[in-house]
């Protein structure tokens, strides 16, 4: 079984996580660092417990979710994977690093494009990648069957969604996911967002006001 451990980062209180087999292959999952206390912390776990990590991984291209990757990227020398859909927003990171207050010398290079996979094998389990678009083009979710767990980035929150009003944002996409991606895994599915406390897909199909509004017929997406 899969282990997962959280780090939250930069100022926008960003979760990045560590998804790993116990002294076997890991993966960490937006990796939004913006020093290199931050950047440590997440080194000195795969370190100090005999991780091999196999490639860095993002939900999706907005720079809070990115800024770690190249630090991480460079000291185990491994590849970056993420949606090539969300190509401009990641040429731009730089760029949106300034406009929140740090510095980005260079946005990653994509060394796989996750729309072109199902899956990431590690050791004998899986994590399945799921196309969750409309918090932006190339947003995904990645899913671990085995576990019940899901880090659907900005898609989906505690008792919120994600903004669909950044470029590359669309609601009613936004909404679709949820709703026919997201919701049919499961109420007893763990929800690790990209921000903010860790939920189950049943708690926001009850408490949620968006995914409410919309399961009552209240309001319409489409």
């Amino acid at each position: 079984m899969l282990k997962i451990a959280v780090f939250t980062v930069n100022p926008l209180q960003e979760n990045a996580y560590v998804v790993y087999e116990p002294q076997g292959e890991c993966l960490v999952v937006d990796p939004g660092c913006v020093s290199s206390a931050e950047d440590s912390r997440i080194i000195q776990f795969i370190e100090q417990n005999n991780l091999s990590l196999k490639m860095v991984i993002a939900t999706h291209g907005h720079v809070d979710h990115i800024a770690g990757v190249n630090a991480i990227k460079q000291h185990f020398g491994v590849p970056f994977a993420a949606s090539r859909r969300d190509q401009q927003i990641i040429d731009m990171a730089p760029q949106y690093a300034n406009m929140f207050g740090f510095d980005l010398d260079a946005a990653p290079v994509v060394d796989i494009n996750l729309d072109e996979i199902s899956e990431i094998k590690l050791g004998e389990s899986r994590v399945e990648i799921v196309a969750t678009p409309g918090h932006s083009q190339g947003q995904v979710t990645f899913w671990l069957p085995n576990e019940k767990v899901i880090l659907p980035g900005d898609t989906l929150f505690r008792e919120s969604i994600g903004r669909s009003d950044l470029p590359g944002g669309d609601y009613s996409q936004l909404m679709d996911s949820i709703i026919n991606k997201i919701l049919p895994l499961g109420d007893n599915v763990q929800v690790l967002p990209g921000h903010g406390p860790a939920t189950t897909i049943g708690h926001e199909t009850l408490y949620n006001p968006f995914i409410v509004e919309v399961i009552r017929g209240d309001v319409k997406y489409q």
